[in-house]
């Protein structure tokens, strides 16, 4: 089985950054993307 060394999680609503945590927790090494909206800046 292969060893999973980093995860992304796509989408930093309510369930991607619960999911986000929850690995951080387990100890893998995450990153937490999201959409940049087109009126926001």
């Amino acid at each position: 089985m292969t060893e999973i060394k980093k995860v992304a999680v796509l989408g930093a609503g309510l369930m991607g950054s619960g999911i986000a945590a929850q690995i951080a927790n387990a100890g893998y090494p995450v990153i937490l993307l999201d959409i940049v909206p087109k009126d926001a800046g």
